[in-house]
């Protein structure tokens, strides 16, 4: 398996828009985030979580020649914006691309996305089938997904566990069930906002090395990361050796 992080960055990616902060400004190409959103591939197969409004871009940047399917954690503009783009894979394979994410994830981009889903379809619109799916392990064509729920805030939101990859994003709670989902991963990916105060929705540094410290994975990588958190550099210094910053572009093999 090869996960590559397409976008680590918050909802307003970094740079933020008419932000002089020193990350903002900085020129190291880590300090520079598009919207979160990762690409897996394994045995064949091409899983893209979430289509931000940066999805475009990233697929272009990592040369995605084929999508077999995309998974959502939640239904938020900055996980889904870009799924309109699509497009390309749809005309090059000939083929739907099927959407996996909770009931009423899909619900809102039935909303979102009205014209793919109209009666009477305008030509080029993107195919997509909708396969809602619950708190419990599912298969897109023979790979297995493990759910995690987590909260962000007082909305529940999906992680994913692929093998021994684990994948948590916009989250600020999980229950011990579902931590327990975790154990045992190899990689683990898990959403740090910045050093602090605490956020509303989205754990922070000390709360992100808090719970992989419980879990102890191999190597941990921190994503969702804001122009807050500090120049990647720094704070890539100051953590424990298994645990780094993720950033744009990494890919790790499993």
């Amino acid at each position: 398996m090869q996960v590559t992080f397409l976008g680590t960055g918050t909802s307003q990616g970094v740079p933020v828009i008419g932000c002089d902060c020193p990350v903002c400004r900085s020129l190291d190409f880590r300090d520079k985030r598009l919207r979160v959103s990762m690409h897996v591939e394994a045995d064949g197969r091409s899983l893209v979580i979430d289509t931000g409004p940066d999805f475009r871009t990233q697929a272009l940047r990592e040369r995605i020649m084929h999508l077999d399917a995309v998974v959502f954690t939640h239904a938020h503009k900055d996980h889904t914006a870009g799924l309109d783009d699509v497009r390309p894979f749809n005309f090059r394979q000939n083929s739907d691309i099927p959407l996996y994410g909770q009931a009423a994830v899909l619900e809102q981009i039935k909303v979102e996305f009205a014209y793919a889903f109209a009666e009477h379809k305008y030509p080029g619109t993107p195919r997509l089938q909708l396969h809602p799916i619950e708190n419990k392990p599912f298969e897109i064509l023979g790979l297995q997904l493990i759910p995690i729920e987590v909260m962000h805030h007082k909305l529940p939101v999906f992680g994913y566990r692929i093998g021994d990859f684990s994948y948590i994003t916009d989250a600020n709670f999980i229950a011990e069930p579902e931590l327990e989902k975790l154990r045992n991963s190899k990689v683990l990916v898990i959403n740090a906002l910045h050093k602090g105060p605490r956020h509303l929705s989205h754990f922070i540094l000390p709360e992100a090395l808090e719970i992989i410290e419980k879990l102890q994975p191999k190597v941990a990588y921190l994503t969702h990361i804001s122009h807050s958190m500090g120049l990647h550099a720094q704070v890539e210094a100051e953590l424990p050796p298994h645990v780094h910053l993720a950033y744009d572009g990494l890919k790790i093999t499993l």
